[in-house]
């Protein structure tokens, strides 16, 4: 086993690689313990090279109104009004701090995507 750190994009492919070969070694052999290094090493590496930026705030409000099939008449009683949800939705208003609160607390929506 030699495990490198991953400098390049081409170490960073054959690392992929690597952990597919890899993939349902068991745990705490040799093998298993070279699949646990080099997923570490990617992650990291895709955390630096391929950071996921947080939602939109809008966005991430409009994915949670979806999985929770919630309509715009459901928003008002965290938005305020059906005219103010409409505001929000259409990004003509920003969100007020009372309404990040209201959609963390009810929606569970992280406050620090909503405050983007």
């Amino acid at each position: 086993m030699e495990i490198r750190p991953i400098k390049t994009e081409d170490d960073y492919n054959f690392s992929l690689r690597r952990i597919e070969e890899l993939w349902g070694a068991t745990k705490d052999t040799p093998e298993g313990d070279e699949f646990d290094l080099l997923c570490t090493l990617v992650e990291s590496w895709e955390m630096k090279h391929y950071p996921i930026l947080p939602p939109d705030p809008v966005d991430a409000i409009i994915f949670r109104m979806e999985q929770m099939e919630l309509t715009k008449t459901d928003m008002a009683k965290y938005l305020g009004s059906q005219s103010r949800v409409s505001e929000i939705l259409g990004r003509k208003r920003k969100l007020t701090l009372s309404m990040v609160k209201s959609l963390y607390k009810g929606l569970n929506i992280p406050a620090e995507v909503l405050l983007m």
